[in-house]
């Protein structure tokens, strides 16, 4: 969310504001300097009030309603509050200037009345700079993180490709593997289009920021076969997802790289088989949950430099997510949260 560096709004506009308002409302007829101080600096006294006090309302409705989505229920709020704060500031602004200067401000229903419905000026000018200027700080927040997450996007699908061969070279070749394996070899036939399928998804996956769980989850059940091929009985998969799930999103390739870290950094074998299961909990609707087993290889593989799992974070970060992804560790689980999204609302041509 924009952070709130209004000292130089508050520097100038207060005085500028103030000094509108002056000019606009002198009596007609001549004025000494004198009159046109005295003037200024009762009209400086009572813009500040109402500026300080309707930033501190449009900063607390900003606190609690700073999405996008929430935006027409802030302005309502701000509104009707506005006004409200407004005619409780005009009755304690009044209040001393009255015992100051009780000819020129009486206490009178007429004169309060006159006072808040004026008190409207500053108000309206105050609000409508700072929604101008959190729109403004919105807008290049949105532009940065949309250029940060198409880098990050695009390093995450060359870390899963791995490899600069062409598409169509990859697939033709598949193709050619495929019609080489005996017809009554099953398996290799099911590995190779399994192979292919995991290819296909991570190149229809380029240029999207987020893709059905339910596309994900298809996808990781492809890419586990092809190391149950090789794992077998070492590898035991349990995937439990309410269908309502389903159709919330996901960042492409996100679970994927999860399941290829429990893969790539802890034993599976008949003796200590890997246990991974991919859940969504009723206890906790909105998030995914990969656990395995904590058994890490002591030889044989480089150990892990940590860059994926902080790639991901910084995508649902980018993803502007409800709640960051989580880690829980114990001596023999290793547990990460992904948050999940809400399907993109579809654009009008």
């Amino acid at each position: 969310m924009p952070t709130l560096n209004d000292r130089r709004f508050l520097r100038w506009g207060i005085p500028l504001l103030s000094l509108l308002i002056t000019v606009f409302t002198l009596p007609a007829g001549g004025y000494s300097e004198l009159l046109l101080l005295g003037h200024w600096l009762i009209s400086l006294y009572f813009t500040t009030g109402y500026w300080l006090s309707n930033r501190q309302l449009w900063a607390g409705l900003r606190r609690r309603l700073p999405r996008p989505e929430q935006t027409p229920r802030r302005l309502w709020l701000l509104a009707g509050l506005a006004l409200l704060l407004t005619a409780l500031v005009s009755v304690v602004l009044f209040l001393p200037m009255h015992t100051l200067l009780p000819r020129f401000f009486p206490l009178a229903w007429d004169a309060l009345g006159e006072q808040i419905r004026f008190s409207l000026v500053p108000t309206v000018a105050v609000l409508t700079l700072y929604e101008a200027m959190y729109f403004f700080e919105q807008w290049k927040d949105n532009l940065h993180r949309a250029e940060q997450l198409a880098r990050t996007q695009t390093q995450a699908q060359l870390d899963a490709l791995q490899s600069q061969l062409d598409p169509h070279f990859l697939f033709n070749n598949l193709n050619t593997l495929a019609a080489l394996i005996e017809p009554d070899n099953a398996p290799a036939q099911q590995f190779v289009e399994q192979l292919a399928d995991v290819y296909r998804y991570v190149l229809l996956a380029q240029g999207q920021a987020t893709v059905p769980l339910a596309e994900e989850l298809a996808f990781v059940e492809t890419y586990l076969g092809l190391h149950k091929a090789r794992f077998r009985d070492n590898l035991v998969v349990e995937t439990e997802v309410a269908p309502a799930a389903l159709a919330r999103h996901v960042a492409p390739l996100s679970v994927q790289l999860l399941v290829e870290n429990a893969l790539k950094h802890n034993v599976a074998s008949r003796a200590q088989p890997l246990h991974l299961r991919i859940a969504v909990t009723a206890e906790n609707p909105a998030v995914l949950l990969v656990k395995n087993t904590l058994r890490p290889r002591t030889a044989g593989l480089t150990p892990g430099t940590g860059t994926g799992l902080v790639n991901v974070r910084r995508r649902y970060e980018l993803l502007g997510a409800a709640q960051p992804v989580e880690t829980c560790v114990t001596s023999d689980k290793f547990v990460v949260e992904l948050p999940l999204l809400p399907a993109p609302t579809p654009r009008l041509s």
